[in-house]
């Protein structure tokens, strides 16, 4: 008999990515907003409920806990940024709560965070281990989300999730169009670091949290290699064929996003080190490999 698993966000990037790589060995049900939407996307086999469906955790072996408003799609107003928040923590603290009051719950809960939960850190490098956060709008998402996943009598793993690399979707999307046409280029000073991981790694990743027992704690989701955002800018250009020879001026990127603009303007040197140390192997440890894995 197959093992069970929970997924929230399943019709995200990384969950969509995540179920198509589960299927064949788990019985996977998705928590969505829209089961019909959600089949559509994922297939027949998947079960797919409402979270006002979802009433107990007993029948499953682990959940993964993917669902969050997108942080960077719009400018940070107040019921903006309410909506990022609750987005998070209101399925976290329904998934902990079911977890807690579980008579057999499940084995595993991973749930997601992100690097931003460091805040601005400039060149420092940061792993698991660091502790200086930055007070942030980022820092206080990220922590309080983390902090509820936390509460969870089960194993539970966290994802600080880095930039994610895939040509589906996502963030890297969004840079494509400027620089196939030759406008593209670093962003700001182009010396923040940009701490990005592959699509396959992700969900190779979570998978290896999944299935590895001694795995608990916060674990940063990013490839061992973070480089500049200039860097970045260098890579992708010469990925494809064009020009890097524009530079976005920190003023036009405030004036376009607001606040949000933090996300870019700023970054995080950040390595996985917890995922080294247990000898988790990844596909695409260079920014070089990556992109030239990705259809673009």
């Amino acid at each position: 008999m197959s093992k069970s698993i929970l997924i929230t966000g399943g019709t995200g990037l990384i969950g969509r990515t995540l179920v198509k790589s589960l299927h064949k060995q788990y019985a996977i049900t998705v928590v969505t907003r829209d089961p019909n939407r959600a089949i559509r996307l994922l297939g027949e086999n998947v079960k797919c409920i409402t979270a006002e469906e979802l009433r107990s955790v007993d029948q499953f072996d682990a959940v993964v806990n993917l669902a969050g408003e997108p942080i960077a799609d719009k400018r940070w107003t107040d019921a903006q940024k309410a909506r990022i928040c609750q987005s998070r923590w209101k399925i976290t603290q329904q998934l902990v709560d079911l977890i807690n009051n579980s008579s057999n719950p499940p084995a595993v809960f991973v749930s997601g965070s992100a690097i931003g939960v460091y805040g601005r850190q400039g060149d420092t490098v940061i792993t698991e281990e660091f502790t200086d956060f930055h007070d942030e709008f980022s820092r206080e998402v990220c922590q309080k989300w983390e902090d509820i996943a936390l509460e969870a009598n089960t194993r539970v793993c966290i994802l600080r999730t880095g930039v994610v690399l895939s040509d589906e979707g996502g963030a890297l999307s969004k840079m494509l169009m400027p620089f196939r046409l030759g406008l593209g280029g670093p962003i700001g000073s182009g010396k923040q670091f940009m701490a990005w991981i592959h699509l396959d790694d992700m969900v190779n990743g979570i998978q290896f949290l999944l299935e590895d027992d001694e795995t608990k704690g916060v674990y940063n989701f990013t490839a061992p290699n973070p480089n500049t955002n200039h860097f970045f800018s260098l890579a992708l250009a010469k990925r494809l064929e064009r020009p890097c020879i524009f530079r976005v001026p920190a003023f036009v990127l405030k004036t376009l996003m607001g606040e949000s603009s933090d996300l870019v303007l700023f970054g995080q040197k950040v390595v996985p080190q917890k995922l080294i140390d247990k000898g988790f192997k990844f596909d695409f440890p260079t920014l070089k490999t990556a992109l030239a894995d990705l259809d673009l």
